[in-house]
């Protein structure tokens, strides 16, 4: 594998000169996520950074497979419009436009469609590895670990703010929010805190006030968002703000923070510790890791998109770095080929360092590629990063505790598999 990634090398060093004979013929790489409704943003920031790595490609000449290459398409559907023509677009990718891998965010509502693409033998990435079980063999979890990630945050917090003890969460009814609770509650169970409140809410609730009055209750030192949506993000934080609340705030994204800073205060925000830093952060600036320039990356993204940058701006595009260093090592397209190369290896390097397949334990297949993660905090208006901790590290100490609560909220994988169909 290259130590650095075509499309990172092209960002720093320019375009490069095309070798070998152009086939007409494009490779399409399908991209069906929300691009509407409140996970918006998960979706259409994914598709920047996936039109950054493709010009790369395509400005070299092509992605090169057997000798010849080929210029990357990027078909687009929106998952969140209902299952119907999600099930349409899905066909139409495989059946039509032949894609040879389809990025998604994954969860509910991509779930009806999966049967389908793994009878298929279709790779699929998803960011969420709690939708990998034993009838996903060609799904895989190669960026984002969530939400196992957010143990680290809890246990930093844990650390420096040890007076820190009563915790409130609140968390979505679905297959992103009732997973990222079950790790929140391990995590915390893990050091002791004691959680005082806890509001689960369903995706289209939109009362964040009586969320946050609700979860203010009972005093806590520290609330905690999980993985709620941007918007939802937005609107708790400055919920708290107007009720006064004073503490620690934990949440899994801090999408736009700069709003949330003007809406609130410099010195409320300090106090906010989430999971995903800016990728001009002075601590990537001189790593080994896979996503290699991340800062070359950050500013291109910026100047393209300006103030667009979130939490998946860059995720998958790593994971199309992955599958492009996976494609050159099996001189083929073809998924199955191409999941064996990228998994040659029991360990590999992803966006943060060296990372293992793992999952077997938790979601049935070693489908998902975890590592350390950072943690982030804002100092001076700007996302940076505090630590790198060892999700792997965790799960080696705390692997039971998780799966207690997991189990607790129907969240382990033989809970999420379907009833087999009665007999006779």
């Amino acid at each position: 594998m290259s130590k650095s990634s075509f499309a990172q090398r092209l960002a720093v060093t320019g375009s490069l000169r095309s070798l070998g004979a152009q086939n007409r013929s494009p490779l399409r790489i399908g991209f069906l996520t929300p691009l509407s409704g409140r996970e918006a943003e998960w979706g259409q920031q994914g598709i920047d950074g996936c039109r950054i790595w493709a010009d790369g490609i395509n400005a070299s000449g092509g992605l090169m497979v057997a000798g010849r290459r080929h210029r990357i398409e990027i078909v687009i559907h929106d998952s969140a419009l209902g299952s119907e023509q999600m099930a349409a677009a899905a066909r139409d990718m495989v059946e039509r436009q032949r894609v040879k891998l389809i990025l998604t965010l994954g969860g509910s509502s991509f779930a009806p469609v999966v049967p389908y693409l793994m009878d298929r033998r279709v790779l699929v990435s998803t960011l969420l590895p709690t939708d990998l079980s034993p009838d996903t063999p060609y799904m895989i979890a190669p960026a984002e670990a969530h939400p196992l990630f957010v143990v680290t945050g809890v246990d930093w917090l844990n650390r420096t703010v040890p007076k820190a003890r009563k915790v409130a969460l609140c968390s979505q009814t679905d297959a992103l929010g009732l997973p990222s609770l079950a790790v929140y509650r391990a995590a915390f169970d893990v050091t002791g805190h004691q959680i005082v409140k806890e509001v689960r809410y369903a995706t289209d609730y939109t009362s964040a006030r009586d969320i946050v009055t609700s979860m203010l209750a009972d005093q806590p030192d520290i609330l905690c968002w999980c993985s709620s949506s941007p918007p939802m993000v937005h609107e708790l934080t400055e919920a708290a703000h107007a009720q006064g609340f004073r503490g620690e705030i934990l949440s899994c994204t801090a999408d736009n923070y700069p709003r949330m800073i003007a809406r609130t205060s410099a010195e409320f925000m300090s106090r906010y510790t989430f999971q995903f830093p800016d990728f001009d952060d002075p601590k990537l600036a001189d790593t080994a890791f896979f996503f290699r320039r991340p800062k070359a990356f950050f500013d291109s993204y910026n100047q393209l998109y300006p103030g667009k940058w979130n939490a998946v701006s860059w995720e998958y595009a790593s994971v199309l770095d992955l599958w492009h260093n996976a494609v050159e090592l099996a001189d083929t397209t073809e998924p199955v080929s191409v999941l064996a190369a990228m998994k040659r290896r029991q360990e590999m390097p992803h966006a943060f360092g060296p990372a293992r397949w793992y999952g077997t334990h938790l979601f049935g297949i070693d489908n998902a590629l975890v590592g350390d993660w950072p943690v982030v905090r804002i100092h001076d208006g700007h996302a940076r990063i505090i630590e790198f901790g060892s999700v792997l590290d965790w799960l080696d100490r705390h692997e039971d505790v998780l799966e207690r609560h997991m189990s607790r909220l129907g969240q382990m994988w033989h809970q999420r598999m379907p009833a087999p169909e009665p007999q006779g």
